[in-house]
């Protein structure tokens, strides 16, 4: 099975040489790279958020696996849902890493392989140029991620941390995720603030907690839980902001904005 790119043309550009110097704008190509276990990125359109994204990629190691956690906005299909299909973009197909995945599989009942959580769903498609732009070999392990309590998602980590030590892939966890969506500029910065706080001290829990206390709209905070808890399994000992910024750097209108958050785990 293919699972073909559907925000192809909406969040970046459809056709190959278009996307191509989209991505040559975004990642910087010099970039001192970080032997990265986890990192942070977002999910918006690339005119929006592609700037942190890339600033992301481009700082970090290339790995032969990306482990991708990106929540189910839509609420389509298993709770924790993987993929095992090729996954098509319009600079060609990732291969999915079918062992590592198996090995997961075989650690938790939480995660299921449902092809519905993924067939619409953003959050995890718009990582994956990054990825081919930056390590064009590798093979991915996408799981969408819907609610939880922090014991589940710590069986999920637990799962995929052993599953990667098993395997010995040399992998990387992707959280994928906006954070505060929608309300004005000074707003946005101070609950993200808060939010980025948890992530630089690789408090999954504490992560948890803080969104909710704050009513923080921050669409991926299960994934990012789960890639620090994950992360830290793996010996994660330090977290950095790489890039911050919010939508109305684009708009111009900033009593309304998306906050984006870039942040790598090593």
């Amino acid at each position: 099975m293919v699972r073909e790119a559907v925000v192809g043309g909406q969040f970046y550009s459809a056709d190959k040489e278009g996307l191509l110097a989209e991505l040559k704008g975004l990642v910087p190509p010099k970039a001192e790279k970080i032997d990265a276990l986890g990192i942070m990125v977002p999910h918006a359109g690339y005119m929006y958020s592609g700037r942190v994204a890339g600033a992301v990629y481009g700082r970090i190691k290339p790995k032969s696996t990306y482990v991708i956690f990106g929540p189910n906005h839509t609420g389509r299909g298993a709770r924790f849902a993987s993929s095992g299909d090729l996954w098509q973009t319009p600079l060609g197909e990732l291969l999915p890493d079918t062992e590592l995945l198996e090995n997961i599989l075989a650690r938790t009942n939480l995660i299921t392989e449902d092809a519905a959580a993924h067939s619409v769903e953003h959050s995890i498609e718009v990582q994956l140029p990054f990825i081919q732009r930056t390590a064009s070999s590798a093979k991915i392990v996408p799981i969408a991620a819907g609610h939880g309590n922090i014991e589940e998602l710590s069986e999920i980590a637990e799962a995929v941390s052993s599953a990667v030590k098993e395997t010995s892939r040399d992998a990387v966890l992707v959280a994928s995720s906006d954070m505060t969506h929608y309300e004005n500029r000074e707003a946005v910065v101070q609950k993200d603030k808060k939010a980025i706080q948890k992530v630089l001290e690789l408090d999954a829990e504490g992560l948890v907690e803080v969104v909710e206390k704050n009513n923080i709209s921050m669409c991926g905070c299960i994934p990012t839980a789960i890639m620090l808890m994950a992360a830290g399994k793996l010996g994660a000992k330090k977290g950095r902001l790489i890039e911050y910024t919010d939508s109305g750097e684009v708009t111009g209108d900033i009593s309304q904005v998306v906050g984006y958050a870039g942040m790598v785990v090593s």
